[in-house]
């Protein structure tokens, strides 16, 4: 897998670029890509995949995450439901000027940004006021949007309501080996999560033993094998609590050997048991 390069351009008449659009969800790509352009992302509602330098994870109910540059991230509509809806906000470091955030007043923007070399996913109240102020970016003037894209990223930056989302010491860690490895990985729990999953299937597809594969998934992904296992699973699991289907069919369907089971690695992942989920999407 090679990861492909993005080009970017700026809206006519404006120093960054502003993207609106709502995709259906089974019609969204994998797009694994990176350009030197930071970015920033808003997802409105809804459930997907957050898949950011080495970090893979699923959110609910939207998402904020500020991306660095040249690093690499997939389509956050990806494994979603239904519409998805985002607002992507693209930059350069210099896009107003060489040394402007060197100016003593940006330096906290300044910290931002090198933070989010990183990747950084924002919560809370402060995810709820910037989705506000993102979305009122819509209907202002060029001159509007650059000061109040300014305030955004101060309001970002002085906030603690964050994560990051890959370590510091692996974030430039991008080799073409890993993105390869890992892309095998993947392809192999898309495939095989409807059944029992031999973690040494997993470890002889990484050509690695066992415990070097434990090491190096947990290392690279953040996360054990089992999680990640049981994270994709529940999401598949979210998709098929949006249909007709009973929770028991969806159960053994999504893998999980046990009803008891998979219901409290549900709530453990989604703060709700699938009856509960299963009856907010069919409300909606």
């Amino acid at each position: 897998m090679k990861t492909a390069f993005e080009q970017i351009q700026n809206d006519e008449g404006s120093s960054f670029r502003l993207l609106n659009q709502k995709v259906n969800a089974n019609d969204f790509p994998w797009s694994y890509h990176y350009h030197p352009e930071y970015e920033l992302v808003l997802v409105f509602d809804g459930r997907g995949r957050r898949h950011v330098g080495n970090h893979l994870s699923y959110y609910d109910n939207g998402d904020l995450v500020l991306i660095g540059s040249n690093l690499p991230h997939a389509g956050f509509g990806y494994d979603s439901i239904g519409e998805h809806e985002e607002i992507v906000i693209q930059f350069k470091d210099d896009f107003l000027g060489a040394n402007f955030f060197d100016k003593p007043e940006m330096l906290a923007i300044k910290k931002l940004f090198e933070r989010s070399q990183q990747g950084i996913v924002f919560q809370g109240a402060t995810r709820q006021l910037i989705t506000n102020r993102i979305k009122k970016l819509l209907n202002l003037s060029h001159f509007e949007r650059l000061l109040e894209l300014l305030m955004i990223f101060q309001i970002l930056a002085n906030s603690e309501e964050y994560a990051l989302l890959n370590n510091q010491d692996t974030r430039y860690d991008f080799n073409q080996k890993d993105q390869v490895r890992l892309k095998r990985i993947y392809e192999y729990v898309e495939k095989n999560y409807q059944i029992p999953i031999d973690i040494k299937a997993a470890a002889d597809i990484a050509n690695l033993t066992v415990p070097s594969f434990c090491n190096y998934f947990k290392k690279t992904v953040n996360q054990t094998f089992t999680d990640f296992m049981n994270e994709y699973r529940i999401n598949q699991a979210c998709k098929l609590l949006a249909t007709e289907k009973s929770i028991t069919d969806i159960c053994f369907e999504c893998g999980f050997a046990n009803a008891s089971y998979f219901s409290k690695v549900f709530k453990a992942i989604k703060g709700k048991t699938p009856l509960q989920f299963k009856n907010l999407v069919m409300r909606k």
